[in-house]
């Protein structure tokens, strides 16, 4: 059993000139575990996420994910994992499939891999529309499945979650907290940041 931590992350800062982002945070995230990071909004959830996607570098600290860090480069922090952005993850006037394709060649997933991942997500998030539904016309709670399908389609170890359920319905919010308790039976990290308590506990 792999016992090297899913995420570890000690005394990182992030400062945007004289303004301090991150403020010297330290915490251990296990593999399979479903990790809540709870804050305000303005409190660094989002900075320290894309810290640890490997899409800005920490102004200092230590930070590893899957085991690597950023001494390994950015594209081998990138590889392990998914991302599903608090404010962009799908473009509205693409279609669903236009915009799994568009990521999967992102992730420069060959078409088969991709065919094959794309309708295993599908069915796992129970989409039953069209393929050639404009994102636009989604409703919240499906958009958000769509979204957690596209974050996974290069099937990562880990997958983090930017305030996944912001806005939608309590009953939306039930059934994309289900589907992360799925994920996390098949041994996937979750990395969840939230505003709601309720979520965190």
């Amino acid at each position: 059993m792999n016992e090297t931590p899913a995420v570890a992350v000690a005394n990182l800062t992030v400062k945007f000139g004289d303004f301090t982002a991150v403020d010297d945070i330290s915490f251990t995230v296990r593999r399979g575990e479903v990790f809540g990071f709870l804050g305000a909004n303005g409190a660094g959830k989002t900075t320290t996420i894309r810290v640890l996607c490997g899409l800005l570098l920490p102004t200092a600290g230590r930070v590893t994910v899957g085991g690597v860090g950023f001494d390994t480069g950015e594209m081998a922090i990138k590889r392990k994992v998914g991302y599903m952005s608090q404010r962009f993850t799908l473009y509205n006037d693409m279609t669903v499939a236009e915009n799994l394709a568009f990521i999967a060649s992102l992730r420069k997933l060959p078409r088969e891999t991709f065919l094959k991942r794309r309708d295993y997500l599908l069915g796992f998030i129970s989409f039953q529309r069209p393929l050639d539904s404009y994102v636009r016309d989604l409703p919240g709670g499906i958009k958000q499945q769509v979204s957690l399908a596209a974050s996974m389609l290069h099937d990562p170890e880990i997958v983090f979650l930017d305030e996944p359920t912001a806005g939608v319905t309590p009953a939306a919010r039930a059934r994309f907290w289900a589907l992360i308790r799925e994920l996390a039976g098949q041994g996937k990290t979750i990395f969840v940041t939230t505003h709601y308590m309720d979520e965190a506990e």
